[in-house]
């Protein structure tokens, strides 16, 4: 890696609010590591261990909140049945190969496995991201030049 590209990345991490990134490449490696600059404090509480009776009592509302409800988004999609394709590595997600050409995908697409779906910048290289199962896109989770994680869901997809 250049100095150039090292001072890249040590701004890309600032920006995205990345704790740490290592880079592993033909014996070189690099750990850039992201400090708040007021770090959060915790505060922790330790109550005292309730009675026997006391946990006997919280037992059938444990198995209660177990029975779990169809999760569903701000925008009332149930997400519990879909398919969250997810963010193989950090960077910033774009739905189009440039600003002029149309879209990868959009809500209400079929999409087979192996199709581009979208691509991912990271280091000044354009990663193509294919989708991993085929059905239709319910919902674009990620907005467009906006700096993702490593796993974030990117599409939520309903399988066929």
């Amino acid at each position: 890696m250049t100095k150039k590209e090292i001072e890249e990345l040590v701004k890309f991490i600032r920006r995205s609010g990345v704790s740490e990134v290592t880079i592993e490449q033909r014996g070189f490696k690099i750990t850039v590591k992201n400090q708040p600059k007021h770090p959060e404090q915790v505060f922790t509480h330790v109550a005292a261990a309730p009675s026997v009776p006391a946990l006997a009592a919280a037992a059938p509302a444990a198995a209660v909140a177990e029975d779990k409800p169809a999760k569903k988004g701000d925008d009332g999609i149930d997400e519990s049945k879909l398919h969250a394709v997810k963010s193989p590595m950090i960077g910033t997600f774009y739905r189009a190969a440039g600003p002029d050409k149309p879209n990868f995908v959009n809500v209400g697409d079929e999409v087979q496995p192996g199709k581009v779906i979208c691509i991912i910048e990271a280091m000044k290289l354009f990663n193509e991201i294919e989708c991993d199962v085929a059905g239709r896109v319910v919902k674009v989770v990620v907005d467009n030049s906006s700096p993702v994680e490593y796993d974030q869901p990117l599409f939520l997809i309903e399988p066929k």
